[in-house]
């Protein structure tokens, strides 16, 4: 199979392309509150489908960005130490040290077979980097592999619209949407809307998409029946893969 992809809650994904395993923004710990400071609180309600033992070893850890649980949680954080490399922010590697490595914008990382594409989020409205801090996406792609677009946590079309750009074919998105909501710009969508997840998949042209982020924590405010809603409204609910969560899912080579 060209692509296969195993989901285990809010953001965390595993990705299998071209002999590769990359693991995406790992969240393995049960529920419960994360202090943030001045009073704010994420919160998980659901446990994770599996662990990262049971996802076994990875190449890679695709890290959108450190500084909130919901992307990286005290599991995940111990997952990092047992894989080769971890792409991530500027921000994120020197924080995170040991493996860690920044892949900035346009930047490419050799994984094996698996090229991997630094690409551009934004976790908010436009200044948002300030206070939610920088984010990073993803790009997938190489001979004989589907090209896979991992957004991490973007609420931005331009953001979208700067990776056709430079990636005009990409077969797979794997979206963050959920529209997380916390009291930082008053309450704005911090990753993509479910109408706003539809209009990417639109101007991706990609054939196949994956929702993640969309469940698992109290402050996203839209779930997988949203985004699925707003495809069909869209005239593109075929393009949405049925992964649930704990499964390992085949994805067959998207048609044109």
């Amino acid at each position: 199979m060209p692509l296969a992809v195993t989901l285990t809650g809010g953001p965390t994904a595993l990705l299998e392309l071209g002999g590769v395993r990359l693991l995406v923004d790992p969240t393995f710990d049960p529920p419960g509150d994360y202090p943030l400071g001045g009073g704010r609180v994420l919160t998980k309600t659901a446990p994770a489908a599996l662990t990262a033992a049971d996802l076994g070893p990875v190449d890679a850890v695709l890290l959108s960005h450190d500084q909130h649980p919901d992307n990286l949680d005290t599991a995940g954080r111990a997952a990092l130490a047992q894989a080769p490399v971890v792409l991530t922010t500027a921000l994120a590697a020197e924080r995170l040290g040991g493996s860690a490595r920044a892949l900035g914008t346009g930047e490419t990382v050799d994984v094996g077979a698996v090229a991997v594409t630094g690409v551009p989020a934004r976790h908010g409205p436009e200044g948002a980097e300030r206070l939610a801090g920088p984010v990073t996406g993803f790009v997938l792609h190489g001979a004989g592999v589907p090209s896979v677009y991992v957004s991490g946590d973007n609420a931005s079309l331009e953001c979208v619209d700067a990776v056709v750009a430079a990636f005009p074919d990409v077969d797979v998105a794997v979206l963050f949407a959920g529209a997380a909501r916390t009291a930082l710009f008053d309450g704005a969508p911090l990753t993509l809307t479910a109408a706003d997840a539809a209009e990417a998949v639109r101007r991706l042209g990609a054939r196949r998409v994956v929702v993640v982020h969309v469940d698992s924590w109290a402050h996203f405010s839209e779930g997988r029946d949203d985004v699925r809603a707003s495809l069909d409204a869209a005239g593109l609910a075929d393009r949405l893969v049925d992964a649930p969560p704990g499964t390992r899912t085949e994805i067959e080579s998207p048609g044109p």
